[in-house]
């Protein structure tokens, strides 16, 4: 009973399948916290550094906002182009910095998740819709996450608020005593100065929550033994299914196996362990090639088919290890093996020649390497 209980807890990692699955679906970790504070930094950043060059460029748009002839306000076509060309040419001050913006915001997420599209993340689901496990997901451990982070994001975001303000209050007051121009950089300044230090404080609460995202991730598609032990079923295949494929598979062999022993010019054995069969056509090949081979109950196949077809048998224990360990059906011998082989080709065309029929021919003895045969 405890075994049972056991396979039904989720103590496994989840497997490379669960994890594509899970990818499928839409389920892979994310953080805003990381992704709203690389947007803060770089934003502030870019302001920080560029800051004079905007408060220009917004200058001139306000300058010529406030430039217009008084009778020319009663022209209502006009003012309507007027505006439309302050809107665009305010646009266009602002549009590399947004696109800045919108680049960081598509690059963040691939940090820790990747790149994710789902459609079936997109299918409503109504279970979503039941109070009490909306009440779950409030109360649970990452309803609780969540609040703790708005929380110390509160209070860091408030020090920091506090503290630059305190530390930048002089320059504040000295803003309505300077002209449009540097009062209008200065103020972008103090403002880039001002976010790049809020957004500061975020790093340590992104630098908390990317850890808890991920464990969270991964403690969710955590699996019991018996999903882990269905998957590989499902994956490998059910064992009588397996069985029943290596059946198919000797069978397709054998089939192969005995219409290719006779065709073959000689069948090389251990005497019983390994057996070998040869064939060489000097018009068509390079070299002899292997049209089948086995081992033990294999191996007493090939010999069997062999004595039936006609095809002469040669004991040669070494050779045969080595034709066996080096050589795949349908590929030729290697070059170590040809002068041995070359011996043996020999005598089968001897014993085959009609005016040495009757005589006693001595099988030849070929000398292999040991090497060769492992």
């Amino acid at each position: 009973m405890a075994e049972n209980d056991n396979s039904q807890e989720k103590t496994e990692q989840p497997t490379p399948k669960r994890l594509k699955d899970a990818r499928e679906k839409g389920q892979v970790p994310r953080s805003r916290e990381l992704t709203m504070t690389l947007v803060m930094l770089v934003g502030a950043t870019t302001l920080y550094l560029t800051g004079g060059r905007y408060a220009e460029r917004l200058s001139g748009v306000l300058e010529r906002g406030f430039s217009v002839e008084r009778g020319r306000l009663y022209d209502d076509q006009f003012i309507l182009e007027y505006l439309a060309a302050q809107i665009a040419d305010g646009l266009l001050t602002v549009a590399p910095k947004l696109l800045i913006l919108v680049i960081v915001a598509l690059m963040a997420p691939a940090l820790i998740g990747g790149w994710n599209f789902s459609q079936k993340a997109l299918v409503p689901k109504p279970e979503r819709l039941n109070p009490i496990k909306g009440l779950k997901r409030v109360f649970g451990p990452r309803g609780l996450m969540e609040l703790f982070k708005a929380m110390g994001k509160f209070l860091l975001v408030g020090s920091a608020a506090i503290l630059v303000v305190y530390l930048s209050s002089d320059r504040f007051l000295t803003l309505g005593s300077m002209p449009t121009l540097p009062a209008m950089a200065t103020a972008v300044g103090i403002a880039g100065f001002a976010l790049i230090s809020l957004s500061a404080t975020l790093i340590l609460i992104a630098a908390i929550d990317v850890p808890f995202q991920l464990h969270t991730h991964n403690k969710q598609l955590r699996m019991t033994r018996k999903e882990v032990r269905d998957e590989q079923k499902e994956t490998e295949g059910q064992p009588e299914v397996k069985s029943k494929q290596r059946s198919l598979q000797q069978e397709i062999s054998s089939r192969r196996m005995a219409e290719a022993v006779p065709k073959a010019d000689v069948v090389v054995t251990n005497p019983t362990h390994f057996a070998v069969a040869l064939k060489y056509d000097s018009d068509n090949m390079a070299a002899p090639v292997v049209v089948a081979k086995g081992a033990d109950h294999m191996a007493a196949a090939i010999r069997r088919i062999a004595q039936e077809a006609g095809v002469p048998l040669l004991e040669a224990p070494p050779l045969a290890r080595a034709l066996f360990r080096s050589a795949e059906i349908g590929q030729s011998i290697p070059a170590e093996l040809y002068v041995a082989v070359a011996e043996v080709m020999a005598w089968v065309y001897q014993i085959r020649n009609p005016a040495r029929r009757g005589e006693r021919l001595k099988p030849p003895n070929p000398d292999v390497d040991e090497a060769n045969e492992d």
